[in-house]
């Protein structure tokens, strides 16, 4: 097969890895075969590094383990892989292709003699996260991430809030012992906290297993993930030349395989998980899981860091950290007087909880609590990083600056879909999109009395939910 000819004409950076697959099972080297233009330019960056050839140990570029373990997984089972990470600085969209280079399908290993796998790559970067990308999961993952989310904003309590979601990630896990490591590398602090609580004394224990203080654990970690997003270890080997003291710690705690995952936001390290003897069964389902749920856990963290920073209340919706509507109407006052540009395209939505005044004159505002806050976990999956503000006691407006019209109806569809797998979530809807010259207040008010539209037809639907009828 001509591998030049293959990746060539590719839009994003594409590569050709193999290697050899021994009768024992094990793996050999990965070599790179063939790289396009665009992926040679990545690798010319260093002169020190010797010029590509083809067969080349890929090793003599980049070490990244997350990178060798899907290559060596798609090649050897000829099972076709994505993934979505946050690695050296951008967020990476990459495809796992297997090739057989005879036209073969694949084949059990011989007895006898070693097989070589090959592999395509394809992958594209961007500084931004994309939503549509990170929703591209599995059932399994999307109802885990569901379950993760509802934990993580069921309460006011930060700490009651991660203490439940690192109970759940534990069981995604099936692993030991899980954690949540928080940084904040402004006020050089760190926090630990497990499904019992916040363990300040085990952090220091493990920090002085290291010689080290807690800050400098936080520090050595992120310099043992290598600009990568996690590690993922079934055995503990590599850790003795990148970090032989936490080598040693891990040893001494009986911990022979280790999750370490990056926490960030907005490409900023705020903490980390932390999972040890975890299941490697079930391996790309807690990477999968990972990807989604650490996304949202960084935004939380940060969110709770800059509060305790800034206090910035008046911004923050206290209750389901989103925007407040003094946020909201300080962003239309600038547009309005011209102090900030419109985008050239604008998503304009309201959401409307429906059924609110209903659990909080039947349950008490404690559950009309809890019920906005596992709303606005829904809004945040569904709307991504977009601007999203509480309006109102029970309804939501989003911004969806640079967004398509297709992009709108998408995320909008993807909302009503994940209230769908609820049993109490249910929202009023109205959007509209905008292009060229536009009012942004006219713009807000068309939406509005479509999501009113949207709650008629609801009640209807649903007469003995309408409080207005009793």
């Amino acid at each position: 097969m001509d591998f030049q000819s293959l990746i060539d004409y590719m839009t994003g950076m594409g590569s050709v890895y193999s290697f050899e697959i021994r009768p024992d099972g094990s793996f050999g080297e990965i070599l790179l075969m063939a790289v396009n233009k665009k992926n040679a330019a990545i690798l010319s960056r260093n002169p020190e590094r010797p010029k590509f050839y083809p067969g080349i140990p890929w090793r003599t570029y980049f070490t990244d383990l997350n990178f060798e373990a899907f290559c060596y997984k798609c090649g050897s089972t000829g099972e076709p892989l994505y993934s979505y990470v946050n690695a050296h600085g951008y967020w990476l969209k990459g495809f796992y292709l297997p090739l057989y280079p005879e036209g073969q399908p694949l084949q059990p290993i011989p007895p006898d003699q070693p097989r070589t796998a090959y592999v395509l790559y394809v992958v594209t970067n961007s500084k931004e996260v994309n939503s549509d990308a990170m929703s591209r999961r599995s059932a399994e993952t999307s109802a885990a991430v569901i379950n993760i989310s509802i934990k993580l904003h069921e309460t006011q309590d930060f700490n009651k809030a991660m203490t439940e979601t690192v109970g759940e990630l534990r069981k995604v896990c099936g692993s030991d012992l899980c954690s949540l490591i928080t940084v904040d590398k402004n006020a050089q602090k760190c926090s630990f906290i497990n499904e019992y609580g916040v363990q300040t004394e085990m952090l220091a224990n493990i920090a002085k297993s290291m010689g080290r203080t807690p800050y400098e654990v936080a520090l050595a970690w992120e310099k043992d993930l290598d600009r990568s997003d996690c590690l993922m270890l079934e055995e503990l080997d590599v850790l003795k030349e990148r970090d032989p003291d936490w080598y040693r710690s891990l040893v001494e705690f009986k911990i022979n395989r280790l999750v370490l995952y990056a926490v960030c936001y907005n490409q900023n390290l705020v903490g980390f998980i932390w999972a040890a003897n975890f299941d490697k069964s079930k391996i790309l389902h807690i990477k999968e899981t990972l990807e989604l749920t650490t996304f949202l856990i960084g935004a939380a963290v940060a969110n709770h860091q800059l509060m305790s920073q800034l206090r910035i209340r008046s911004e923050i919706d206290e209750l389901t950290q989103v925007g407040s509507r003094n946020l909201m109407n300080e962003r239309v006052d600038a547009i309005l007087a011209g102090n900030e540009s419109l985008p050239e395209t604008m998503g304009v939505a309201f959401a409307d909880l429906n059924g609110l005044k209903t659990v909080n004159d039947t349950e008490g505002h404690a559950a009309g609590d809890k019920l906005l806050m596992r709303a606005a976990t829904l809004l945040k999956l569904a709307y991504g990083d977009q601007e999203i503000y509480r309006a109102g006691g029970d309804e939501f407006v989003i911004f969806c600056p640079g967004v398509t019209e297709e992009e709108l109806e998408r995320m909008t569809a993807q909302l009503r879909a994940f209230a769908g797998t609820t049993e109490d979530v249910s929202f009023a809807v109205g959007t509209v999109w905008l292009s060229g010259e536009y009012d942004i207040c006219r713009a807000m008010q068309t939406a509005d009395s479509r999501m009113y539209s949207d709650k008629e037809r609801y009640y209807r639907e649903n007469p003995d939910k309408d409080r207005r009828r009793k």
